[in-house]
């Protein structure tokens, strides 16, 4: 969701920011041979139109993170949280466990093994763009990206090229099955590999205000470093 590095713990493998760690298997993204289409009609306008019914989405989330040569990185499951405009949680269940949420103004990034809490001014500008997609926010996509869309039966396939040469992404793919949100895989330049593959979603459902804000258990570190508005 956000390019914030929370503070490692030792023992915890040094990849990317948590929410640049969206991923699955490269294999959930292959479209069938020979079935795809490119659509005649604005990409753009198309995925506004899939990302602008939610409301809230509710997932869990299977992540998996590829080295450039094919091995698995990493395996994370995750439960993904999000109402708009603002509201969004992510809570890595398993390898590491952690908690990012944030309620549009404040950010917290809480470790369990480290007993902390990193408390930030939320700055949506700093969002990565996966997060900025699902929240509805498509408006500079067409200056910022070369978007084709492509499709195979019920399959919608959108894919975002950079038009800047310094982007530290090659590719981002986001896949909808229907109308519901699959898969979203982010090719590094590096190499290295991410995507999110989404399951058990329900759309639209009602999220209370607290779930989006963040209360520290007792006995954590607490370190607050928003600024005053």
């Amino acid at each position: 969701m956000c390019s914030h590095s929370p503070l490692p713990a030792t023992e915890r493998p040094d990849m990317i920011s948590t929410f640049s760690r969206f991923a699955a298997l490269a294999a959930f993204a292959v479209l069938a041979p020979g079935a795809p289409a490119v659509s005649q009609q604005d990409p753009v306008t198309e995925l506004d139109a899939l990302l602008g019914g939610i409301t809230t989405l509710s997932a869990d989330v299977s992540q998996l993170i590829l080295e450039s040569g094919g091995g698995l990185l990493e395996e994370s499951t995750i439960a993904m949280r999000l109402r708009k405009p603002g509201g969004f949680y992510w809570e890595t269940l398993d390898p590491f466990p952690e908690l990012i949420v944030t309620d549009g103004e404040s950010l917290w990034n809480y470790q369990p093994d480290l007993e902390q809490v990193v408390i930030e001014n939320w700055d949506r500008n700093r969002a990565e763009l996966a997060a900025q997609l699902l929240n509805g926010e498509t408006g500079g996509l067409a200056e910022e990206y070369r978007v084709t869309l492509v499709t195979a039966a019920e399959l919608h396939r959108f894919e975002l090229l950079p038009l800047a040469p310094d982007s530290p992404y090659e590719m981002i793919a986001i896949e909808f099955v229907g109308e519901e949100l699959d898969i979203i895989r982010l090719d590094n330049r590096n190499g290295q590999q991410t995507v999110w593959r989404f399951l058990n979603i329900e759309r639209n459902v009602v999220m209370e205000d607290s779930l989006f804000v963040f209360t520290p258990p007792p006995g954590i570190e607490i370190v607050d470093s928003r600024e005053a508005n």
